[in-house]
């Protein structure tokens, strides 16, 4: 399903499609929501979880250009080598290879948690263009980075534990339902074979090689990225800018991403480190009216704790539904079921949304 509003912006469809681009012995899932639009955007998540974390960030984006969210190897029920673990080159590898299978000419990358570690590490070792430049793509011009991590005096098992705990507090319930599910997909033993290579990664090496235009955007109750490792990042950076969302933690592309669309169309839109404008730059500073996380929205209707940046919740029962059909088909193998939920999922969530609002 596809609309219009008032002022000719493509609203959001709801129709995903699900493909898989082979790399090695595994394979990526990419979903896939929109057709046209100026640039597209490739949503790469965190360790042991899955691209529904992106499902209502790609359901603000996709108005504006094609949204391709990732399950990577070991997670949302895709298979991991057998023989070795992959490590953040390996998954940056594979993320330019889907940049590259799909003819994306200057997607824009957006990756959140470890997901920000595969952005910066692809983004790092292909400067002037991406694998396939050699077929006349361009440079890859502009990157997100939502809640990089960990900083270096951070990487001890205890500590991030502790952090991601009492980022974990608060966040919505829709969140932790997620990723209790992602997780059990994933599986012990992956998660702790991947978990090293994310802990131990010199992101502080990778940004100053960075040379895409970036937009760092975090969570003000995000512990997991302490003010003090966001103000390293930007000193690290060459041509970057950064954004805090007051009352967000860290999965914040879900909790609130009305405002991280906002953001990132606008950084894509107006290039450079200079503040973003007005519109984008003071809704990250108020943070998303409506968005509790005790369950009580700011109009009285109940929800389930995660409204959003003020939208109304999605029926739950349709979204529920969507999901099982979508986990029945990650567990028969069988993409065209996968997409049948993811787009079920989707579908809920358009039709529980306010209009969109022209972005700057």
């Amino acid at each position: 399903m596809r609309t219009t509003d008032v002022s000719g912006r493509r609203r959001s469809t709801t129709e995903v499609v699900v493909q898989r681009i082979p790399w090695q012995s595994t394979y990526a899932r990419v979903s896939t929501v929109g057709r046209d639009g100026d640039r597209a955007f490739v949503l790469v998540p965190g360790i042991g979880v899955s691209s529904n974390y992106f499902e209502r960030l790609a359901a603000q984006l996709n108005g504006y250009g094609p949204v391709h969210a990732l399950d990577l190897p070991g997670f949302g029920g895709v298979p991991h080598p057998k023989s070795r673990r992959m490590t953040i080159a390996d998954y940056a590898d594979l993320v330019g290879k889907v940049v590259d299978d799909l003819n994306l000419v200057d997607p824009v990358l957006v990756g959140h948690s470890m997901g920000t570690q595969v952005v910066a590490d692809l983004a790092a070792r292909y400067p002037q263009g991406l694998a396939g430049e050699a077929m006349g793509r361009g440079p890859l011009s502009s990157i997100v980075l939502l809640g990089p991590v960990l900083s270096p005096d951070e990487r001890t098992l205890s500590r991030a534990v502790s952090r991601f705990l009492a980022a974990a507090r608060e966040e919505p319930p829709r969140v932790a339902v997620l990723a209790m599910q992602a997780y059990a997909l994933c599986g012990v033993r992956w998660f702790s074979r991947v978990l090293p290579e994310m802990m131990h990664y010199p992101l502080e090496e990778t940004l100053p090689k960075v040379r895409s235009n970036t937009l760092v955007i975090s969570g003000a109750l995000d512990t997991l990225c302490p003010p003090e490792w966001i103000d390293q990042v930007m000193e690290l950076l060459p041509s970057g800018r950064v954004e805090i969302i007051e009352d967000a933690a860290h999965s914040i592309m879900h909790a609130h991403a009305d405002t991280v669309a906002e953001l990132a169309v606008a950084h894509v839109r107006h290039p450079g480190t200079g503040p973003l404008p007005t519109q984008a730059a003071d809704r990250a500073a108020n943070g998303a009216h409506g968005d509790s996380n005790d369950g009580d929205s700011n109009d009285g209707d109940s929800n389930d704790g995660d409204s959003d940046d003020g939208d109304a919740s999605p029926d739950g029962l349709a979204e529920f539904t969507g999901q099982l059909t979508e986990l029945a088909g990650i567990l028969t193998d069988d993409d065209e079921k996968i997409a049948e939920g993811k787009t079920a999922q989707a579908q809920a969530i358009a039709e529980a949304s306010e209009s969109p609002r022209d972005l700057p």
